[in-house]
């Protein structure tokens, strides 16, 4: 998915500037790649909300500045409550990118319809590479046949054509497990401890 978001060039560098940038309702964020020179810009507040609320990744750039850009970082405070820059790579729709794409559960786990039975959600998001046209807003995983003790693998991920899985195939996404057994099975495939399905906070991103 793609969208026409506008840009404006900023001339203006350090922390003081960027906090009045801020303050404005704007975002500081860079343009950077294919040999080109780095570009400093500003973004809307609102703009940057809205590409993260919908999962988008391509963008097509107006305003001081016409490109094709991918989403590449977004920056957050220390404490995760606010954004504090952008990052935009230049690509053409044609060139094949690395990404992380986040997944979405479909459907009702039998297994874990019972008292035995308990959904865990492993791996929220998959790392793939595709062309820069075809970047999904999110991979659904479906639950609908998910029966006590089962889980479903990154390898058994249905993927958009062209695109291919960067995340080992043999990691657990969802698991029914039983609610006595413990998270074994979870735990191995990705090195910690497996989380309950819960509404998630946000990820701070890094200053």
């Amino acid at each position: 998915m793609i969208e026409t978001i506008e840009v404006k060039k900023r001339e203006v560098k350090g922390s003081r500037a960027m906090i009045k940038i801020r303050e404005s309702g704007q975002i500081p964020a860079i343009l950077y790649g294919h040999g080109e020179e780095n570009e400093c810009l500003t973004v809307a507040l609102a703009t940057i909300n809205s590409l993260i609320k919908h999962g988008t990744k391509l963008v097509n750039l107006t305003g001081d500045v016409n490109d094709t850009a991918l989403l590449r970082a977004v920056q957050w405070s220390s404490m995760g409550d606010y954004i504090i820059h952008v990052d935009f790579a230049r690509v053409s729709q044609s060139e094949t990118v690395d990404v992380t794409v986040p997944i979405h559960l479909h459907g009702e786990a039998p297994g874990a319809l019972t008292s035995a039975g308990q959904l865990r959600f492993v791996t929220h998001e998959l790392h793939i590479r595709c062309p820069a046209a075809s970047i999904p807003e999110f991979l659904t995983c479906e639950i609908g046949s998910l029966q006590l003790g089962q889980s479903i693998h990154v390898s058994e991920l249905k993927l958009p054509e062209g695109a291919t899985a960067l995340t080992p195939a043999g990691v657990v996404i969802v698991q029914v497990a039983s609610q006595t057994s413990g998270s074994d099975e979870a735990a191995v495939a990705t090195g910690s401890e497996p989380e309950l399905i819960r509404k998630e906070k946000p990820a701070e991103a890094g200053a």
